[in-house]
């Protein structure tokens, strides 16, 4: 008697969102089977890997994170470019870190000037990413998506505490929103139902979990992730079928394990080795978990992850 794989019925799809535009733009989302599980069903847009920039140069990076971008770092333009030329890019992400009230605190205006030069310099998706301060996001975001209007930007992270300004904004200037939550999938619902209310249309929502890295709490973010995908494919929750955004790359390098010398502790080994595992490993693992666009940082980590994405959706 031959042997058959059980397999599951799956009644639900992930909508498909096309990020950018032009020759460049790439789609995600549009499963009907779990992450990789093309013996159930299909996935028939890889996971795509952005790139992160940050506007304005890091303070606190390893020097293995640095070592790629030597000679960029103090102007986003030229970053976001290398990105693309030297390490192929599909997609870029960058980080508004210097508006951080806490921080630098710079103006809308300065930090909407940044994005506007970086948008028309590069022709891949163009991710902006603001600091999770309400007030401030809702200042800066609201005036990148005005400033980019039709450049089809994602604009993230949305809240709920500002998503009815920000959300406006995107939808006003044609952006896709990235919807985010604190690791909870009745919270990811209900901000997405939110979204949907103020008008935000289907294939211009993206979900945000707040993911984190190995170590740190990635079993909880996993389980999360599985369950608006369980919830998204066989439950017919249509509210949770959205593709998913990792934003990884700056959990990972923070932590004090890719900062730790091995002068100061011989069993942790090259820490330039350790950061690169930790940045792939845990960027696979949100990939395992349903994410469709990992944010990530450093080339080798990124070359890891390709290779893997290749290999599990070679047919």
């Amino acid at each position: 008697m031959a042997f058959e794989v059980p397999k599951t019925a799956y009644s639900g799809k992930i909508k498909e969102v096309k990020l950018g535009k032009g020759d460049k733009a790439v789609t995600i989302g549009g499963e009907s089977s779990y992450p990789f599980y093309l013996f159930e069903g299909e996935m028939p847009h890889p996971p795509r890997i952005a790139m992160e920039v940050f506007d304005t140069p890091p303070e606190d990076w390893p020097e293995a994170a640095l070592e790629p971008f030597a000679g960029v770092t103090d102007d986003p333009v030229a970053w976001a470019k290398k990105c693309i030329d030297d390490y192929g890019a599909e997609m870029i992400c960058l980080q508004l870190v210097s508006t951080d009230p806490n921080g630098l605190d710079r103006s809308a205006d300065e930090a909407a000037a940044v994005v506007v030069k970086v948008a028309e310099a590069i022709d891949v998706p163009l991710i902006v990413w603001g600091t999770a301060n309400h007030e401030k996001d809702t200042e800066v975001l609201r005036k990148v998506c005005e400033l980019c209007e039709g450049k089809s930007l994602v604009v993230a992270p949305v809240e709920e505490g500002d998503h009815k300004r920000i959300g406006a904004a995107a939808l006003a200037y044609h952006h896709t929103v990235a919807a985010s939550t604190p690791i909870d999938i009745n919270l990811a619902k209900q901000l997405n139902i939110l979204l949907g209310n103020l008008g935000v249309p289907d294939d211009s929502l993206v979900m945000d979990p707040t993911v984190s890295g190995i170590g740190y709490g990635i079993e909880y973010c996993y389980s999360v992730m599985e369950r608006d995908r369980m919830a998204a494919l066989t439950q017919q929750d249509d509210k949770l079928q959205y593709p998913v955004i990792c934003n990884v790359a700056k959990e990972v390098w923070k932590v004090k394990e890719v900062k730790v010398s091995e002068a100061e502790d011989p069993k942790m080994g090259d820490p330039r080795k350790r950061g690169i595992l930790l940045e792939a490993l845990s960027s696979m693992s949100l990939l395992l978990a349903g994410g469709d666009v990992l944010i990530m940082r450093h080339p080798e980590a990124i070359k890891l992850v390709r290779e893997m994405i290749a290999e599990l959706t070679a047919k």
